[in-house]
């Protein structure tokens, strides 16, 4: 790779040939075209965090959190290379819409899993976020010795893991979570060289933007083998005149951003007139100087070198890339795949897999749909987990469990067209019927059964059914029922807050103070689907989250439980069927204490993309292995977690790491239809010095009757240090699959200047002169083999105790 501090000289002529003017155009998330220097428009920012989002049809792949479930960086690194791909056909087919910089992977480390993005990342360990979210970077970036297919962005620098009142909100982080927690995951896909780019984020961190922190460059820089583009959140820079009064206007908040190290601004859009005018009156002041531009304009010149955009299009190597790779067999067969990997077995007595040809009740809110998140591409086809039991099996039944009710007030029913377009909700003697789908804290959603279209706000108020469902940046199709004394409810319209109101023509509009309606109960969708459950053999329960609403950007959880009517749906379905399997379907885990202590069986999978439901019905059929494995802890009840805005995860006992309890499931944690033993640990010295690797092997026997997948995990832990140190951490895995009977050596290995700790005092990451338990096992707490290793680091001197004189106070 090119040492980042050598100008290349193609870039040095182009600057040395372009205006100031057009430097600072270059500044933009939307570069303007030079012309005269034949040098086109560029554009940043393609959403590319599970496969290409926002630019239409694409084939979608499990949510960045079921992928990393995977706990596999080969099939990530091949999702990865499958959405870079696309990305480039979609480039070739609109240059001018679709740019090479994409938006991910996001590395900020889980420390809390009631943070609304918490789909978006891949653990709560920084070493694997760092290693799975490098896999994925190196395929977006490809393999070529010098062009990048796509240049990838990590995200959101730094300390960002709230998002409820985001761009105000200050994550304070003490040295050692800082170097130790927050660093690293970004470090691991830069060093690599397989992430180019990086952006900041909306907080602030230690009471300072994240847009002018002095870590951009002095330590997000110093990483990379080449130049790092820093790029500015959307809007983020505005922000920082605007709601954190950290400077007094814009072109005090641009300059400062600039010299603090972004180098392209993602304000207003295509609009780059603002960022322009801004920057141009921060020249005039004083505020930046032309070198200032240059640094800046040279990294986005330099980026765009290494996509070949300033090259002619017939040396483009990825020209054959074109728009008939976009959803390809070979990507559905990935996408399966990736779904597969992706299932965790929390539990299992005995149910799963299922027995050959049962008689299934296939119930809840996910068990006939399949849901595109935020950061999705439009789904090309969606398989459900009904369709593909009912393709399997001769006797299959659904029902979503919900509610079936009519709206009513004093002049009559509520009705609505049954047609496809949908229309105004009124009044009149005609009612229609509406099923209720609650997507937890009271929150609900209308599905109109005449149609199939969900209840929203159009832009003036009125009440309508025409939509898919809950979706977009302002969700306009949700809703609370606010109850009365005398039984009756105020439809609350959460986008607006404003409740709905029958006006005099008789539509129902959201303003004014809210007419009291009554709901009649036209079906028990719990005692339906009982119904269901009880005529069958087992019952699969499909409940978890709706992934645009409630715990999605911009808004985070409260606490960690099932929305009420699901959790109630769930209860009537085993009393009617023991043999009844919870399959979680979601962004984030719950608090499932219940359906642990209860249920015979349990399974989650993040949202898994166009192949969910028939990945799923392959492990509930066993006709594959539930391979899968958590990377985040799944507690028992929100109340064992500190407040979300408290990032000292050492001081807070946060994460794995440092958490003192019983956990509903461990980091790591995950279950096979087969049986494995552990024998034989051996490390290849007992004693090493500090920087040197020790290699730590296991045999891992198949002691059960099918083929399985295992992930084999290393731990350690220090056992004396000047400081508080880790219960546990992750230092190596290796995912194996054993034929019945057979046994692997897996050989892990231990770097032993992972086994450092920041020591504030001396400013500098140490390694300490102690011995350190080895743990191999199944996840972080089970464990199969323990060892030990003495490493031979810097003595470390313990601070002097302060005495007092006797009997002083």
């Amino acid at each position: 790779m090119t040492d980042h501090t050598t100008p290349h000289p193609r870039v040095e002529d182009l600057l040395a040939q372009l205006t100031l003017p057009e430097k600072i155009g270059l500044l933009h998330q939307w570069q303007a075209a030079v012309p005269r220097l034949a040098l086109p428009g560029f554009r940043t920012g393609t959403e590319a965090l599970h496969g290409v989002a926002w630019l239409g049809r694409a084939t979608v792949f499990p949510q960045v959190i079921g992928l990393a479930s995977s706990w596999n960086p080969d099939l990530v690194r091949a999702v990865g290379a499958a959405a870079g791909d696309e990305v480039r056909a979609k480039h070739h087919a609109d240059p001018d819409r679709v740019g090479l910089n994409v938006w991910a992977p996001v590395v900020n480390p889980l420390r809390d899993p009631r943070w609304g993005r918490n789909e978006e990342g891949w653990s709560e360990d920084p070493w694997l976020t760092g290693r799975l979210a490098t896999a994925y970077a190196h395929g977006l970036r490809g393999d070529h010795p010098e062009r990048l297919r796509t240049a990838p962005t990590v995200k959101h620098f730094l300390g960002y893991n709230n998002e409820t009142d985001r761009a105000t909100t200050s994550s304070n982080l003490p040295p050692r979570v800082l170097h130790e927690y927050e660093l690293p995951a970004f470090r691991a896909p830069l060093a690599a060289g397989a992430a180019i780019a990086a952006m900041a984020s909306y907080n602030l961190v230690d009471g300072v933007p994240a847009h002018l922190s002095p870590l951009i460059n002095a330590e997000l820089r110093r990483w990379a083998p080449d130049e790092v583009l820093v790029v500015g959140d959307a809007g983020a820079i505005s922000n920082i005149a605007d709601v954190q009064g950290h400077l007094p206007d814009h072109v005090s908040g641009f300059a400062a951003a600039l010299r603090a190290g972004i180098d392209s601004f993602t304000e207003d859009d295509a609009d780059s007139g603002p960022t322009v005018a801004r920057l141009t009156e921060a020249l005039r002041r004083g505020l930046i100087t032309a070198d200032d531009v240059d640094r800046a304009a040279r990294r986005v010149l330099t980026l765009r070198l290494r996509l070949g955009d300033l090259d002619p299009p017939h040396t483009d190597p990825y020209a054959q890339t074109t728009p008939e790779i976009i959803d390809c067999p070979a990507h559905r067969e990935l996408a399966r795949e990736a779904a597969r990997q992706s299932v965790v077995l929390l539990h299992n007595t005995g149910l799963l897999p299922l027995p050959a040809q049962p008689r299934v009740a296939v119930l809840g809110p996910l068990a006939d749909v399949v849901y595109e998140d935020w950061y999705s591409g439009t789904l090309p086809y969606a398989v459900t987990t009904y369709q593909a039991l009912a393709e399997r099996l001769p006797q299959v039944t659904t029902h979503p469990g919900a509610d079936r009710i009519a709206l009513r007030v004093a002049e009559g029913y509520v009705g609505c067209p049954d047609d496809p377009d949908g229309g105004a909700l009124t009044v009149g003697a005609d009612p229609a019927w509406f099923d209720v789908h609650d997507w937890g804290r009271d929150t609900v959603a209308l599905r109109a059964v005449g149609n199939g279209r969900h209840v929203g706000a159009a832009d003036d108020g009125t009440l309508v059914n025409d939509r898919p469902g809950p979706g977009g940046w302002v969700v306009r199709e949700t809703f609370q029922f606010d109850p009365l004394p005398d039984g009756t409810v105020l439809l609350r319209h959460l986008a607006t807050d404003r409740y709905v109101t029958v006006d005099d023509d008789g539509r129902l509009r959201v303003d004014g103070d809210g007419t009291a309606f009554a709901i009649d109960l036209i079906a028990d969708g719990a005692a339906e689907a009982a119904a269901l459950a009880a005529a069958a053999d087992v019952a699969v329960v499909t409940l978890g989250n709706h992934p645009m609403v409630g715990g999605r950007e911009t808004e985070d959880r409260i606490d960690l439980a099932l929305p009420a009517r699901q959790e109630a749906m769930l209860r009537a379905v085993h009393a009617a069927n023991p043999r009844t399997v919870l399959v979680v379907t979601s962004s984030y885990p719950y608090a499932i204490g219940w359906a642990q202590k209860h249920l015979p069986a349990v399974l989650w999978s993040a949202h898994g993309g166009q192949e969910h439901g028939a990945a799923l019905a392959e492990v509930l059929l066993g006709d594959a292995e539930p391979g899968g494995r958590l990377t985040q802890t799944w507690y028992t009840d929100a109340a064992e977690l500190p407040d979300l805005l408290d990032y000292d995860v050492i001081g807070a006992d946060s994460t794995y790491l440092y958490y003192r309890g019983d956990p509903l499931y461990p980091f790591g944690h995950g279950l096979s239809y087969t049986r494995f033993e552990y024998s034989g640990l051996r490390l290849s010295a007992p004693v090493v010095a500090a920087g040197e690797q020790v290699e730590v092997s296991v045999e891992v026997t198949n002691t059960g009757d099918r083929t399985g997948a295992e992930v084999v995990q290393l731990y350690t832990r220090q056992r004396r240090s000047r400081v508080k140190q880790p219960l546990r951490q992750l230092r190596d895995f290796a995912r194996i699959t054993l034929a019945p009977g057979e046994r692997q050596t897996v050989t892990l290995r231990l770097d032993t200047t992972e086994l450092a700790w920041w020591d504030s005092d001396r400013g500098a990451l140490v390694v300490e002169d102690a011995t350190h338990t080895v743990l191999v096992g199944r996840s972080a707490t089970d464990v199969r083999q323990v060892g030990a290793v003495t490493v031979r680091g810097e003595p470390v001197q313990r601070r002097p105790r302060l005495h007092t004189a006797s009997g002083a106070r």
